[in-house]
């Protein structure tokens, strides 16, 4: 039985929570490079280096990406043989994010009930997913979902006779719909399957999928690549200035459903797609 103390837990999602605001990770850094590559527009280009030179001003000066710093989101990997000491988990993660941005001066932008709309002043409660694995991994995995492209997602509840067309053109739907508003280029997150939270839980992991990966099944990996062309046919392209890179990537993540259902969810990211793994 291995022992891991909250202490630690705690420190490394405060970590993470002010890392993720400052830093973009390499494969969302790697894919703004490979846009700039590939867009022809002049203003495009010009918004894709404005956000690059955005991206080394927030790393060098330890100030935020976006002045959305976001909503914490939390996926914890708990090995059942992880025998977790010194407290409640779940307070000790609540506590790495109140730390995280108060320490990491983050915007606050949690209020605490959704009608009364009254600020908690500390970004908790953040929302904390548990998955319980075999054996002695603590894998944490943290996320910062800002809200101008959270606003913009939808999920579906298709039709069975709906198929894959009914697949894409939800998918193409929601990205055409958004425009502007999602902040583009986007990271586009689909999930397919299971039931109406189930759909959805699976497109916000798709989000944290490294940029230039692709699904393992073949008609998954295929749908995700005529996704993403289509997409970049729209012409919204960066910050919806009009060009050839609207999306930097299509991601599906898939379950078992219902013979009944077929559930469609797409979340949807801007290029500030915020994510870190860390292993204890």
């Amino acid at each position: 039985m291995r022992e891991i103390q909250t202490d630690s837990i705690t420190e490394a999602v405060k970590d993470m929570c002010i890392a993720i605001n400052y830093t973009l990770s390499e494969d969302m850094t790697a894919a703004l490079q490979d846009a700039m590559q590939k867009e022809v527009s002049p203003l495009g280009r010009q918004v894709l280096g404005q956000l690059q030179e955005n991206l080394t001003i927030a790393e060098q000066e330890r100030i935020p990406i976006c002045q959305d710093t976001g909503m914490a989101i939390v996926f914890l990997e708990v090995g059942q043989e992880v025998h977790v000491t010194g407290g409640s988990l779940e307070e000790a993660v609540q506590e790495g994010v109140r730390r995280g941005y108060e320490e990491g001066y983050l915007r606050k932008s949690v209020v605490g009930d959704p009608l009364l709309r009254v600020n908690t002043k500390d970004n908790t409660p953040a929302i904390v997913y548990y998955s319980i694995v075999p054996g002695e991994r603590f894998r944490i995995t943290v996320t910062a979902k800002g809200f101008g492209s959270e606003n913009m997602s939808r999920i579906f509840m298709l039709k069975p006779a709906q198929g894959i067309e009914g697949v894409k053109e939800a998918v193409l739907e929601t990205v055409r719909e958004a425009g502007p508003n999602s902040c583009p280029p986007v990271v586009v997150g689909v999930g397919i399957g299971g039931t109406f939270e189930k759909a959805a839980l699976l497109a916000k992991q798709a989000l944290l999928r490294p940029a230039a990966e692709k699904a393992e099944a073949p008609h998954i990996r295929e749908l995700e690549e005529e996704l993403l062309e289509r997409i970049n046919r729209f012409g919204i392209g960066p910050a919806g200035l009009g060009g050839r890179v609207t999306a930097l990537a299509v991601h599906i993540n898939t379950f078992a459903t219902h013979i009944a259902g077929l559930p469609v969810a797409v979340n949807m990211c801007c290029h500030a797609d915020r994510h870190a793994v860390r292993e204890l």
